[in-house]
C-alpha cells in the first residue's frame, strides 16, 4: 500500500524515479487489458475514454469527455469529467466548517456553498503522471497548505488506474502533515449506451441497483445534507434498493421526482448521497445497466457511500466525442448521463452527529486509502 504513496513523493520531490513516456500526440495515455481500453491526460488526472465490448462484441466508450484533450481545462462548465476532485469533494454547508476550535471559510462556488473545495481544486490541477504500464498509470499530485481557501495544511496524493479483464480498478493514497479535511472520490460519468440509442440518448431507461443503500441523505434545495438520514419505501422516488431492474426514471410519474434534486424545484432526477449499510466484503454496492447496449458496470468499493447526479444541468452546449453519439445526437442535453461518486458522507465535517469526521480528517502520520472498481459485462 505505501509504495505507491512513496513513488509518488519521490517524483515530486527530485528523487530518483522511474522514468515515464510522453504522452501520444493527441495528448493522452493508452491501457489497455484483456475487453477494456482507457485513456487519460494529466490535467485532474482524467480518464478521458472507455472501451468495452456491448452485447455485440462492440467497443463502445461509455464516459463523457471531449475528442481534443487540451479543452479540458478551458471548458467554463468544468463538469469534473471522469477527474479526481479534492481535498474535500462534494459540497460544504455554507462554505464553513469548524476544525480544532477554529472556524474556517471556504470558496463560495456553488451558490453559498463550496463544492469539490472551491475553483482550484484537484480536478482543475496538472498532476504528475509517476508511472505507466501497459495495464496501469499512475498520477501524483502535491497540495500545499493555502492552495484552496480554508484547507489546511499539505496533502500528497497518489491515484492509480488499472485494468484487468473488463475491470477498471482505482486506487488512492494520501498523507498529510497537518489536521485538514480530505475526502476524495472518482467523479464518473456514464452513458452505457455511448449516445447511440436512436429512442432516447437520455438515461432514464438504464437500470440502477443499490442493493446496500434503503437509506439516503436528506439534501435541501441547494443539495447539501440538511442531517436527516431518510429510508426509501419500495418504489418511492428514492429507491433503487427493493428491485433490481429499477430504471433511473422509474418515479418520472411522481410529483416529488421534479424537484428531488432541489434547484428551486427544477432539478429533476438525482443528485444525492445514498448510504452503503453493511455489504459483505468485495460486494457489488452498485450495478448500473443499459437495455440498448447490454452493456453493465458493477461497482464495488471501500466507501460507505455514493454520490447519485443524473446531469440535470447538462444545457446542451457541450459537444460529444467522436466516438459517441449519431447523426441527430451530438451534443451532451439534460439528462443524458449519470454520475456515480463513491465517497464518505458529503458535508460531515458539519454533522457530527454522524460520526464521520474520523475519517474525513487527515492526521499526520496517518495514510488516507479510497478503493473502488468497476467490472463490465453484458446481459
Amino acid at each position: 500500500m505505501y509504495s505507491h504513496l512513496i513513488l509518488g513523493l519521490a517524483g515530486l520531490c527530485g528523487l530518483a524515479a522511474a522514468v515515464v513516456p510522453a504522452p501520444a500526440a493527441d495528448g493522452r495515455y493508452t491501457i489497455a487489458a484483456d475487453g477494456i481500453r482507457a485513456q487519460f491526460i494529466p490535467y485532474g488526472a482524467t480518464l478521458t475514454n472507455l472501451w468495452v465490448k456491448d452485447r455485440h462484441g462492440n467497443e463502445t466508450d461509455v464516459v463523457l469527455g471531449y475528442d481534443d484533450a487540451a479543452y479540458y481545462p478551458k471548458d467554463p462548465g468544468h463538469p469534473v469529467y471522469n477527474s479526481v476532485p479534492g481535498r474535500y469533494v462534494s459540497r460544504i454547508g455554507n462554505a464553513t466548517y469548524k476544525l480544532d476550535n477554529t472556524t474556517y471559510h471556504t470558496e463560495k462556488n456553488d451558490g453559498n456553498n463550496t463544492l469539490h473545495s472551491g475553483t482550484n481544486n484537484w480536478s482543475y490541477r496538472v498532476w504528475n503522471v509517476t508511472a505507466v504500464g501497459n495495464s496501469s498509470i499512475t498520477f501524483s499530485i502535491y497540495d500545499k497548505a493555502g492552495s484552496e481557501q480554508g484547507m489546511p495544511g499539505s496533502v500528497w496524493a497518489n491515484v492509480t488506474y488499472t485494468l484487468t479483464k473488463a475491470r477498471l480498478g482505482i486506487q488512492m493514497w494520501a498523507s498529510a502533515d497537518a489536521r485538514t479535511p480530505l475526502m476524495l472520490t472518482h467523479h464518473t460519468y456514464f452513458n452505457l449506451d455511448a449516445f447511440k440509442n436512436t429512442a432516447s440518448p437520455k438515461v432514464w431507461d438504464h437500470t440502477l441497483y443499490l442493493p446496500y443503500s434503503k437509506r439516503y441523505l436528506e439534501g435541501d434545495d441547494g443539495a447539501v445534507p440538511t442531517g436527516r438520514i431518510l429510508t426509501a419505501a419500495p418504489n418511492a422516488v428514492n429507491d433503487f434498493a427493493s428491485a433490481a431492474n429499477l430504471s433511473l426514471g422509474h418515479a418520472q410519474a411522481d410529483p416529488k421526482f421534479a424537484g428531488n434534486c432541489g434547484g428551486g424545484g427544477k432539478c429533476e432526477g438525482y443528485n444525492g448521497y445514498f448510504l452503503v449499510d453493511n455489504p459483505p466484503a468485495d460486494a457489488v454496492v452498485a450495478r448500473l445497466a443499459a437495455p440498448f447496449s447490454g452493456i453493465q458496470a458493477e461497482l464495488r468499493t471501500n466507501q460507505p457511500g455514493i454520490m447519485l447526479y443524473t446531469c440535470n444541468w447538462m444545457d446542451g452546449s457541450a459537444a460529444l466525442k467522436h466516438t459517441q453519439g449519431t447523426a441527430n445526437v451530438t451534443k451532451v442535453g439534460r439528462s443524458a448521463c449519470v454520475a456515480i461518486e463513491a465517497h464518505d458522507y458529503p458535508d460531515a465535517i458539519n454533522h457530527p452527529e454522524w460520526n464521520r469526521t474520523t475519517y474525513e480528517i487527515a492526521n499526520p502520520g496517518k495514510p488516507y486509502f479510497w478503493n473502488s472498481s468497476w467490472t463490465f459485462g453484458t446481459f
